[in-house]
């Protein structure tokens, strides 16, 4: 396998960050474009249309951190937190673009919304579900829950499934670009499932570990 360059480790911490202030830019830029008439067709609409992608590519984005490390041994889990945390908060924008510009806090109307129109019922589900998630996305409660602490994380596949689900019922005819979303997330949930096998034969296939020589050079 081959090696792949990384940072040095002064520059781990401000690239979190820059990751950060590039995961916001798109939300950015779609507002500003909303706000100066240059978002086609219904601006609201499109506003939260764009949140909602770019929701689910981040949690994609997420669920790909481990994939890309067992297989071409590219580690970038110190960026997997701020991944899913920008996938959160996208989601909590698309959903608050959603109960105040679209529906503007119509209480009653946001309600039957949730109660009839499935792809809205399951949006409202990954949002709940995501909201544990980031709560306890910070290293006080990785040490203080433990094992429980990656139990309630691995309710980020189920999220993701939901969220390629929700994406592909809130249009009217399935497309590509929805195929696509919904073959990526079917990938990386079976990669879950598959992934101890793979790194067993992985083990297997490499052999036992020779120990070196102790020489007095």
């Amino acid at each position: 396998m081959p090696g792949f360059p990384s940072l040095p480790k002064r520059l781990h911490g401000p690239s979190i960050w820059a990751l950060y202030i590039l995961g916001f830019a798109p939300a950015i830029w779609a507002f500003y474009l909303g706000a100066t008439g240059r978002l086609p067709g219904n601006a609201v609409k499109e506003f939260e249309h764009l949140l909602g992608i770019w929701a689910l590519r981040y949690l994609i984005a997420t669920l790909a951190i481990t994939p890309i490390r067992d297989l071409i041994g590219v580690n970038w889990l110190r960026y997997r937190r701020a991944l899913g945390l920008l996938a959160f908060y996208y989601v909590l924008m698309h959903f608050l673009t959603y109960t105040v510009l679209d529906q503007t806090l119509r209480l009653s109307a946001i309600l039957v919304d949730i109660a009839r129109r499935p792809f809205i019922t399951i949006g409202m589900a990954a949002l709940v579900l995501l909201i544990p998630l980031a709560v306890t996305s910070n290293n006080w409660s990785i040490r203080r829950l433990g094992q429980k602490w990656s139990h309630i994380h691995r309710l980020v596949y189920v999220i993701a499934a939901a969220g390629a689900l929700h994406f592909a019922m809130a249009v009217k005819v399935v497309g590509p670009e929805q195929m696509l979303y919904l073959f990526l997330v079917a990938v990386l949930v079976a990669w879950r499932a598959v992934r101890r096998r793979f790194l067993r034969w992985r083990r297997e296939r490499a052999g036992p570990v020779r120990s070196q020589p102790i020489t007095n050079q």
